[in-house]
């Protein structure tokens, strides 16, 4: 069994920052990558940020430059950072591990967490 938990999430003014976390758990053998994405109120769920196995980062251009994702692979958790937050900001966001192998099958999985609340205030 295999979960993803999200936390780190909260309300904060413009100009704030946040740290999200996203740990993998469970029988985990190995991650390709892990990517976060985000729905706002009214829109479909975007892609925000995303690292591979390697330490390769993806950002979409409405958060290059303030959001800094990164991976600690041995704890099978992966962090965004949020700097210089924005009222556009303001979603739930959802982590993904991406292409996750299980100590019990040999077949490649993506997994989603539940998400957590940003909301940012002007």
């Amino acid at each position: 069994q295999v979960q993803l938990k999200e936390s780190g999430g909260g309300s904060v003014q413009a100009g704030g920052s946040l740290r999200l976390s996203c740990a993998a758990s469970g029988s985990v053998f190995s991650i390709n990558a892990m990517d976060w994405y985000r729905q706002r109120p009214g829109n479909k769920r975007e892609f925000v940020a995303g690292i591979n196995g390697v330490g390769s980062t993806e950002y979409a251009d409405s958060v290059k430059g303030r959001f800094t994702i990164s991976r600690d692979g041995a704890k099978n958790t992966a962090y965004l950072q949020m700097n210089s937050l924005k009222p556009e900001d303001t979603a739930v966001y959802y982590c993904t591990a991406v292409g996750l192998r299980t100590y019990y099958s040999g077949s490649l999985d993506n997994y989603w967490g539940q998400g957590t609340q940003v909301t940012v205030s002007s």
